[in-house]
């Protein structure tokens, strides 16, 4: 049976602008950079957590045919494409200090909830992404997780 996740993707629709945001930006690390031919794979991941990679790819082949690469784009380009990626981090309001001085995108400032306090950021294309930092103990209300 399935034992983790190792690998996911998010849409990017210029991967050097991708990397620069993912990299510079958000503090990731490249994990991959490598020219197949047919395609760049470019995969990103928090330092430190070797366990999962984040691949920045382009909608175009050999992913999917060009008219729903042409759809892709255009619902990336609007943020239609909903929640992409969550991370986690141990001090939600300072993680928010350094992206707004970076330049970052900030849709939802820090925020309580029972299950932490989260912000919201976009990425240079429209992608959600949300940003974490769990309550330190049970969830007070509101759901559960599992």
């Amino acid at each position: 049976m399935l034992t983790s996740i190792i690998i996911s993707h998010v849409w990017v629709l210029d991967q050097d602008a991708a990397l620069d945001f993912y990299v510079n930006k958000l503090g990731l690390e490249v994990r991959n950079d490598m020219n197949l031919g047919f395609m760049r794979w470019l995969t990103v991941g928090v330092p430190g957590d070797r366990s999962r990679e984040i691949l920045l790819e382009l909608p175009a082949p050999p992913s999917v045919d060009g008219a729903a690469a042409d759809q892709i784009r255009a619902l990336v380009s609007k943020g239609a494409t909903g929640f992409t990626v969550g991370f986690a981090t141990d001090d939600c309001r300072k993680t928010y200090e350094t992206l707004v001085a970076r330049g970052v995108e900030i849709t939802q400032e820090p925020t309580e909830r029972f299950y932490g306090i989260d912000i919201g950021v976009r990425d240079p294309f429209g992608n959600h992404i949300r940003i974490t930092q769990a309550a330190s103990g049970p969830p007070a209300s509101g759901g559960t997780r599992g």
